[in-house]
């Protein structure tokens, strides 16, 4: 069970990831030169089609296999609980800065996406990409001890 749900954690951070790092370095360099607000909608109405659901993916399998780490809540949460929970802490820091990056652009700047709100646009963007490259190298940690 647990190597399933690690493949699909995994899945979830390819397309997640992939699909930022894409954004970020393919298509918002050339929305940001063109000023081409309806390209920048293009990618992202493709991309939410696969990209929501990895994350959802990766949320509940994430927190799976958190569970499965550390099978208590208070323990997520405790200083001394060991580099496991740390770790667990850090991905949990890392949705939830995601979550209210993600959030201010969907209800804050999207609604009013212009030429001259793209580079407000393009900082969430590589806000979201550093945090999803950060889950990976955070994810990674949990195999090879780094800084543990």
């Amino acid at each position: 069970m647990t190597a399933t749900l690690l493949l699909l954690h995994l899945l979830g951070a390819t397309i997640w990831t992939g699909g930022h790092l894409v954004l970020a370095f393919t298509i918002l360099p050339r929305v940001l030169r063109g000023r081409d607000v309806a390209s920048l909608h293009w990618f992202e109405q493709g991309y939410e089609r696969l990209g929501m659901p990895a994350l959802v993916v990766q949320i509940a399998t994430g927190l799976w296999l958190a569970w499965q780490k550390v099978p208590s809540l208070s323990l997520w949460f405790d200083m001394d609980a060991g580099p496991i929970a740390h770790l667990i802490r850090i991905k949990l820091l890392l949705l939830l800065l995601t979550a209210l990056v993600a959030a201010h652009a969907r209800f804050r700047v999207i609604p009013r996406l212009s030429a001259a709100t793209l580079p407000l646009m393009g900082w969430h963007i590589a806000a979201v990409t550093l945090l999803s490259v950060a889950f990976v190298a955070t994810g990674l940690s949990f195999r090879v001890s780094w800084g543990m």
